[in-house]
């Protein structure tokens, strides 16, 4: 009996416990993975030979151009775009990534999307994509925005039967200005939005999101030029008007918001250029009894687009 005892001791001492390893193994590890993350599958082994190719694209010309495509990185970044319904051509996912709610999330969401391509990647990979930035394995790739040219939003307000309403942003650095304009201009039945090609906001996956998913029926225009941009107008007999802080006119008695107008609004900080300044047929002003010394972009467009729609009403 007691050499049974002493086959079946084992080690001595205390026992050393799973420490909650099996009872985590039964808890299941959530919903199968698409096949593009499954390793060994056919489409995942695609996906990866596709994802060491990436590269920057050139920049292809339309009429009004196109940017390049950027990079969205990290999972709370990556969930917000797609929750916001940034334009998403690629999701990568790092091989063997800690799968927790933000991945599962981001997903989710574009698998409910449709028409985003999934990847798994290797971490170097990433970081190499991401110039070695802290993507927490998760990686947005937002394809190049299609500019229009500056023609195509008067002939869209023609092909409507009324006056072209345009905003031109002069200096506006920030993408959450300009996001924030188009949805002004979305929202008091302005016909797009011109920004310069250089030295200027484009439409980042920032601008995306202010937008509040205006940007996707409300056109942005790019002007190799903005000030002949602005001569062009002006041939076209649209009236080109500038906010400016020392405007000669309140933008209350302004008549030509009743007609054909392009309002072009500088940065908060310098206002209009010179030369976009002495283009503009008006230089108005917001008038401001709180005193304060600027608007910025997002809302002196507000202002003024609302008073336009409200005199066309």
């Amino acid at each position: 009996m007691a050499a049974n005892n002493r086959r079946m001791s084992g080690k001595k001492g205390a026992q050393v416990g799973s420490g909650g390893q099996r009872r985590r193994g039964l808890e299941g590890k959530g919903p199968t993975p698409p096949a593009e993350m499954r390793k060994g599958h056919k489409k995942n082994r695609i996906a990866t030979a596709k994802a060491k190719q990436v590269q920057r694209r050139p920049v292809a010309r339309g009429r009004g151009g196109k940017s390049a495509s950027e990079l969205v990185v990290g999972r709370n970044p990556v969930v917000e775009a797609l929750r916001e319904g940034v334009p998403a051509s690629t999701l990568y996912v790092q091989q063997f990534i800690d799968n927790d709610e933000r991945v599962r999330e981001a997903l989710q969401l574009a698998a409910e999307r449709g028409g985003i391509n999934l990847m798994e990647a290797p971490r170097p990979e990433l970081d190499r994509m991401t110039n070695g930035l802290n993507h927490q394995g998760l990686v947005l790739q937002v394809p190049p925005y299609e500019y229009a040219h500056p023609e195509d939003l008067v002939h869209a307000a023609h092909d409507e039967g009324e006056d072209p309403l345009i905003v031109a942003l002069d200096g506006v650095t920030d993408p959450r200005n300009l996001g924030a304009v188009v949805r002004s201009v979305s929202a008091f039945g302005g016909h797009g939005v011109v920004v310069p090609e250089r030295r200027a906001a484009g439409m980042t996956a920032g601008a995306w999101k202010t937008s509040a998913g205006t940007a996707a029926r409300t056109p942005v225009a790019r002007a190799t030029n903005l000030t002949r941009a602005l001569e062009a107008y002006k041939k076209a007999g649209i009236a080109v008007v500038g906010l400016a802080a020392d405007g000669e006119a309140e933008i209350g008695a302004l008549q030509a918001l009743d007609g054909p107008v392009v309002i072009v609004v500088g940065s908060e900080g310098k206002g209009l250029s010179r030369l976009v300044g002495e283009t503009c047929d008006f230089r108005v002003r917001i008038p401001m009894p709180g005193g304060a010394e600027s608007l910025n972009a997002g809302v002196a467009a507000g202002i003024v687009l609302y008073e336009a729609a409200r005199r066309r009403a």
